[in-house]
């Protein structure tokens, strides 16, 4: 119930990022707000999961500032860049093909092998992703090009975190990591504002700051919590699998919030994403 709470939770940040771009925001001050009503609830994490342990060694701390920046800072930033010019539906998509980038960057990196039933099931998802993404172009223009390689970045960005992150993470515990990385990302996020943006661009909507409300606690904080108790409970694995109602609650979101298309290009590209991802966790040996 945690795992399945948590990815339908973290899965609803696309529905409200779309949400606050109805009312004229941009995405380095909607970030920005996303990131400042995080800030103090990701400090507390960080304090309470560093409670009686080892104080962080210099290499710890600067593992911490790239893996922030990496892992949550330019990830974040570049899915709020293209989810302007793209459905809820094709960003989760996309994003979901994390696991294929993390083997693609193991095998480069550390010269992990890889076996023909992996190249099977990355085959499948991302003829799911090109799929919807191709249905896109023809209807929405070049800007699904755009916002299609800005998330795909995103995903690479974040997958660099997940390669980097393993031994730190066996090291400091989960939630001391993600406490501290998510501070820093915090941490850019608002300094980026200052810089970017005058003072006056912080004044928005009423409606923008209460959905960055909801943005920095139902769909950040509480995910990162729920997963991490999930995976105390039931292991990575099962965490992992349940995570995969993911694109399909942001899907029904999309349609039912945002009035987003559901045809059979989009259904039949999900499933095919899913297929693939569900392969590639059973396959990974």
């Amino acid at each position: 119930m945690l795992a399945l709470l948590g990815s339908i939770a973290f899965s609803g940040k696309a529905i409200i990022v779309k949400l606050a771009y109805r009312h004229g925001v941009d995405a380095v001050t909607l970030i920005m707000y996303r990131m400042l009503f995080a800030l103090p609830l990701f400090a507390l994490i960080a304090w309470w999961a560093g409670r009686g342990k080892p104080a962080l060694a210099r290499r710890d701390w600067l593992g911490i500032l790239g893996l922030g920046a990496s892992g949550y800072y330019l990830a974040s930033f570049l899915d709020f860049m293209g989810l302007q010019y793209i459905t809820a539906s094709l960003e989760r998509l996309i994003l979901y093909l994390n696991p294929t980038l993390v083997l693609a960057l193991s095998v480069w990196l550390f010269g992990k092998r890889v076996t023909w039933r992996q190249l099977v099931a990355i085959a499948v998802s991302y003829s799911g992703v090109l799929l919807v993404f191709g249905h896109e172009v023809n209807f929405e223009g070049a800007n699904v090009l755009l916002g299609s390689a800005l998330v795909f970045a995103s995903a690479v960005s974040y997958a660099i975190y997940l390669v980097y992150s393993g031994e730190m993470v066996q090291r400091l515990g989960a939630l001391r990591l993600v406490g501290w990385a998510s501070l820093v990302a915090c941490v850019l996020c608002i300094a980026q504002f200052v810089v970017l943006r005058p003072w006056s661009a912080a004044l928005v909507a009423p409606e923008v700051i209460w959905l960055s409300v909801l943005n920095a606690t139902l769909c950040t904080v509480a995910p990162v919590l729920m997963v991490m108790m999930a995976i105390e409970r039931v292991g990575a694995t099962v965490t992992a699998q349940t995570g995969m109602v993911g694109p399909l609650s942001t899907l029904m979101m999309g349609v039912l919030i945002l009035d987003e298309p559901f045809t059979g290009w989009i259904a039949a590209g999900t499933a095919l994403v899913l297929v693939g991802i569900w392969m590639l966790a059973r396959w990974k040996d």
